[in-house]
């Protein structure tokens, strides 16, 4: 079991978490990533690497999902097979903690486990609402109910780590994005209690408000993005066609056929990012799907109830939305093979230095 601690201009609890995980779990290792503290900090990673742990450095600050990915190449090249356990170096995450991450992590085997704050006592207001709007985007978004969608306390089976470095982010929104991205390609994730440490108001953190939440939040902003636009060009589509031909039938399907066509593309080149296997007859079964439902629904609403077709269009939308992001989110662009382990030749040579 390998504990990665990316570091970016640390102070002393740097140095005295590395002592103690070595002093109360000798059988652990312990990698360091100095993402560019620069000359002003070096004694303090020395310290560290006195203190028993390996440390890596990049020569600028690259941010913190570039310097995780750093070090899963390292721990992939030098301990193969083992299973990672991400801490941060602010004092935040206790040993215990950390070493009931990493039993959960040993006994799941493939599943993601984050170690998960009750955010109890006195937490920072940034912290304690950032965390709770979010929890329920994320919610909204995937249909995964988290605890806590920001925790820096993770534990990956070595099974993950090429998914892991496949996952697009460098800077803090990595960390939600490999959120975002596990249920749709098969990723198990579960929960550990932790305590909830801040220390000095988190004044040590080096999260910043605007620049770094408009890059944690991008991603849900996609999700929701591709469905937003599908929705405006389906009921554009919806009442051009209906005073076009008076016809329900083919004001519906004319409407869900250009949506869904628009959605598709969108979904697969800027959402998830990649075009899984038979995605597209996946996809086109789905339309069809939620097209049969979608006229149902709006026949049901509109001749039978009375209602206007504004108001049966949104009541239909709202009910079909959920089913449909999750039924796209598992089976039609998921992806249902395991990754294999990254070599130990995956590290780029010269790219970083590293000493024990």
């Amino acid at each position: 079991m390998i504990v990665l601690i990316p570091s970016y201009e640390p102070d002393e609890r740097l140095v005295a978490l590395v002592r103690e995980i070595r002093s109360r779990a000798a059988q652990l290792e312990v990698l360091v990533v100095d993402d560019g503290s620069g000359a002003a900090y070096r004694q303090l990673f020395e310290a560290a690497r006195d203190a028993g742990a390996i440390v890596v450095h990049h020569a600028e600050n690259r941010g913190k999902g570039r310097a995780l990915k750093t070090g899963f190449w390292h721990a992939a090249a030098m301990w193969p097979g083992q299973n990672i356990v991400c801490a941060d170096s602010d004092g935040q995450h206790t040993v215990p903690d950390i070493l009931a991450v990493a039993a959960r992590v040993a006994s799941e085997r493939d599943a993601m486990v984050l170690g998960a704050r009750a955010f109890s006592g006195p937490v920072p207001t940034r912290s304690r609402v950032g965390n709770g709007i979010t929890r329920r985007l994320f919610f909204l978004t995937t249909g995964v109910d988290l605890t806590d969608t920001q925790t820096g306390l993770r534990g990956y089976p070595a099974s993950m780590l090429d998914w892991l470095d496949s996952v697009p982010g460098e800077r803090f929104e990595y960390e939600l994005e490999l959120l975002l991205r596990a249920k749709p390609d098969g990723k198990r994730i579960v929960e550990v209690p932790i305590e909830t440490v801040y220390l000095d108001g988190n004044s040590s953190s080096h999260f910043r408000p605007l620049q770094d939440s408009a890059r944690v939040y991008a991603p849900m902003l996609r999700f929701g993005a591709s469905s937003g636009v599908a929705a405006v060009i389906d009921y554009v589509m919806l009442f051009v066609l209906h005073a076009l031909t008076g016809s329900l039938l083919v004001s519906v399907v004319g409407a869900r056929a250009t949506s869904a066509g628009a959605n598709y593309l969108a979904n697969r080149r800027f959402v998830f990012g990649r075009d899984s296997a038979n995605s597209g007859r996946r996809y086109a079964a789905l339309v069809l799907a939620i097209l049969t439902a979608n006229w149902a629904l709006m026949h049901l609403l509109y001749v039978g109830a009375g209602l206007g077709l504004l108001a049966a269009k949104v009541i239909t939308e709202g009910l079909l939305f959920f089913i449909s992001y999750a039924v796209q989110s598992r089976l039609v662009f998921g992806r249902r093979t395991a990754p294999a382990t990254l070599a130990a030749d995956a590290i780029v040579p010269g790219r970083l230095t590293q000493g024990r």
